[in-house]
């Protein structure tokens, strides 16, 4: 019996792909992941990847795209204008854990030879990101600053960049020692230690 394949839409294909790009970065690593393996992943022939990404770096640069979107999905800012500030770092921080939960590959991707020495673009996408993020940081620290809940001699840019490293610290952890703890209350327990060492412990002398 002869089975007739249907051929999808142009944009659920592409879709389909990045998705599994995605997938199959997390469970055998970006470096390993090629058109052949991913071909063979969806059920299609390796060209039929090619008439939708001409090149492999087209893929990772739509895996890029579709990972910033999920991530602003994921971390769209709540009505935090009465929140304190450290309770607005505590929900970023909380969000971005558990967006890498939910997204393994984003560890391995970070830490790949695809992003630190074979794809330009993709790697100055992923600094983009992390910038914007560690931007909003240090706009809530400046804050806590203003408002007498950090010390007045905290560098928010500083404070900012330490977030961040801790962020990045223990997704690699995390995925080193595959996925074996609580990222999210792992990330959690330890940033309470960090904004401690941000609190203002200068008496109110008003």
């Amino acid at each position: 019996m002869t089975v007739t394949r249907t051929r999808k839409p142009a944009e659920e294909r592409k879709t389909e792909i990045v998705d599994a790009a995605i997938r199959l970065a997390a469970e055998i690593g970006p470096d390993r992941l090629t058109t052949e393996r991913l071909a063979r992943e969806i059920g299609i022939s390796q060209p039929g990847i090619f008439r939708h990404f001409p090149t492999k770096a087209d893929i990772w640069k739509a895996v890029a795209q579709h990972i910033a979107m999920l991530f602003q999905k994921n971390a769209a800012p709540g009505d935090d204008s009465e929140a304190a500030p450290q309770d607005c770092l505590r929900r970023m921080v909380g969000d971005h854990l558990n967006f890498i939960r939910k997204t393994p590959a984003i560890p391995a991707i970070l830490f790949s030879r695809e992003l630190h020495a074979e794809n330009d673009d993709l790697r100055a996408f992923f600094a983009g990101m992390m910038v914007k993020r560690q931007r909003r940081f240090r706009e809530q620290i400046k804050e806590g600053i203003s408002v007498g809940t950090f010390d007045p001699h905290l560098d928010a840019d500083d404070a900012a960049a330490l977030i961040l490293t801790l962020i990045q610290g223990l997704a690699m952890r995390w995925s080193l020692n595959a996925r074996s703890f609580d990222l999210v209350e792992e990330g959690k327990r330890l940033f309470e230690l960090q904004l401690d060492s941000y609190r203002n412990r200068t008496p109110d002398r008003r």
